[in-house]
C-alpha cells in the first residue's frame, strides 16, 4: 500500500481514553508477508474480534524499516494483565501468535504481550 506519509493518518479523537505504545523487532527478510497478514484483507476474522472483545478500542501498528510500533487505546478502567489473559484464550488467537512469530524476532509460542515490549512516554504536548 503506497501512503503518503506527510498527509497524516485521520483519526476521530475517542475522548476519556488510555493509550499504551509497544515494540517489537521483526524479521527484516518477511516484512511483506508481515504487512500482508495484517491487512484488512488478510487478517483472519477471529483476531480483530477477538481484540475488541478483550476491551480495545483501538489498536494501531506502524513500521519503519524491521521496527514495527504499536499503538493501543482502552477504556480509562483496563486492566492490562487481566485482558490480555483472557485475549490469549480467545478462538485461534494462540494460533495467530505462532503463526505471526515466523515474521518476529521474538521467539515463538509467546503471547501477544510478551512479545510486544511497553514503552515508556517521555514528551507529551
Amino acid at each position: 500500500m503506497a501512503t503518503n506519509l506527510k498527509e497524516g493518518y485521520k483519526e476521530i479523537l475517542s475522548g476519556n481514553t488510555k493509550r499504551y505504545c509497544q515494540y517489537l523487532k521483526l524479521n527484516p527478510n518477511t516484512l511483506e508477508e508481515y504487512r500482508y497478514w495484517h491487512s484488512k484483507e488478510n487478517i483472519w476474522k477471529e483476531i480483530p474480534e477477538g481484540i475488541k472483545k478483550a476491551g480495545i478500542l483501538n489498536m494501531e501498528i506502524y513500521l519503519i524499516k524491521e521496527h514495527a510500533f504499536m499503538i493501543v487505546e482502552t477504556a480509562p478502567d483496563f486492566d492490562w494483565d487481566e485482558a490480555f489473559g483472557r485475549l490469549a484464550n480467545y478462538e485461534r488467537q494462540a494460533e495467530w501468535e505462532n503463526f505471526v512469530s515466523q515474521f518476529q524476532e521474538s521467539g515463538e509460542g509467546k503471547r501477544s504481550e510478551e512479545k510486544w515490549q511497553l514503552m515508556e512516554q517521555i514528551f507529551s504536548l
